[in-house]
């Protein structure tokens, strides 16, 4: 007899404030959010983190994502090791690389083979995490990374809840194996369909597993949805508006064009990438039409949308957070992840009656 899947955890993903951070959190675990994300956008991911770890006592915490490149692993080891203290074990540091020109120019930080870089960052998280919690000497050399001082001093010792976990955020077949060989979850791009997902993503993180050192372990699969979605009609066309252009701008990024590719929008990429080089955004959104809308969102009211979030997505994906346009509030957010839960629930209760 087949085992039936873990239901689809649902996830909140907070943009807003920092100030406002640990009031969103708490209330997003009092409505039953399973995790509460945060975007390393306007504000650093790990003090956000903090804060929600004060606010929280059950959530999973989760930064979604903090800028690796734009830090060393003993940097991120620091901070991700004292939210791991404050919030008892609950933390997941997701990973992500960005992209050239905002490490480079942005952060003015060195880049180069990404995912090369990204497999040694997480090696040299494990491994100060290991020298901490064991007191064995810190011995990391690698082509990126070299860690091997550690002096009582500096060294926090161990935590009764053990290192945090690791996420990394994937789109290529490049980046998505190494999250599959080195780490404990994958964080997909919100511009990702069931499709694509299914026939590229999901098979090259497994391969990459089953053929790693870390093959048999728990592993997670965070998806991002995109909706579209509001309490009266201005608000909803507002947010299908918004959401086109998001498409758009994701679309216009050339490391994102496989995903188009496989549906046959190549050509749609090439369109929004001139645009884009042009500074021509507000023209953008207009070329989404709707089969491109539905195959990469889901919209409707929000309860609904919720649903379908979880029509999409279950089976693919353990775990799920919805990403509405910035100027939603966190209510609304609140309503969809409702709608992941209930059909969540009934799932679970047609599993109880078989």
């Amino acid at each position: 007899m087949t085992t039936p899947p873990a239901p689809l955890k649902a996830d909140f993903t907070f943009t807003g404030r920092i100030e406002r951070t640990a009031a969103a959190a708490a209330r997003a675990e009092a409505h039953g959010a399973d995790g509460v994300l945060v975007n390393e956008m306007r504000h650093d991911a790990f003090l956000q983190l903090a804060l929600a770890a004060g606010a929280t006592r059950r959530a999973d915490l989760v930064s979604g994502v903090a800028i690796a490149f734009a830090r060393n692993p003993m940097t991120v080891a620091t901070a991700a090791y004292d939210v791991q203290r404050l919030s008892g074990g609950r933390l997941t540091v997701g990973l992500g690389s960005q992209v050239k020109p905002h490490i480079t120019h942005r952060y003015g930080m060195p880049w180069s083979r990404p995912a090369a870089r990204m497999k040694e960052f997480a090696g040299a998280l494990r491994a100060i995490w290991h020298s901490w919690q064991t007191g064995e000497r810190l011995r990391f050399r690698g082509e990126f990374y070299t860690h091997t001082l550690m002096t009582p001093m500096f060294d926090p010792g161990p935590l009764p809840s053990g290192p945090p976990r690791i996420w990394l955020a994937g789109v290529g077949p490049k980046m998505t194996a190494v999250a599959g060989e080195v780490a404990d979850g994958l964080i997909c791009h919100a511009l990702t369909s069931a499709d694509y997902l299914r026939q590229v993503t999901l098979p090259t993180v497994h391969q990459a597993r089953a053929a790693s050192e870390r093959a048999g372990l728990p592993f997670e699969v965070a998806g991002n949805a995109l909706v579209a979605t509001g309490r009266t009609e201005e608000e909803y066309a507002a947010a299908l508006t918004a959401t086109r252009e998001r498409i758009a701008f994701y679309a216009s990024t050339p490391a994102y064009r496989p995903v188009l590719d496989l549906h046959g929008w190549g050509g749609l990429h090439d369109e929004l990438h001139r645009l884009s080089v042009r500074g021509r955004w507000a023209e953008m959104g207009r070329l989404v039409d709707d089969d491109v809308l539905e195959t990469f969102a889901v919209h409707g009211e929000p309860q609904a949308a919720g649903r379908a979030v979880r029509d999409r997505f279950a089976g693919l994906c353990t775990r799920v957070t919805v990403s509405l346009s910035h100027d939603a509030d966190d209510s609304l957010a609140l309503d969809v992840l409702a709608g992941i839960r209930d059909r969540r629930a009934a799932s679970a209760a047609d599993q109880a009656r078989r």
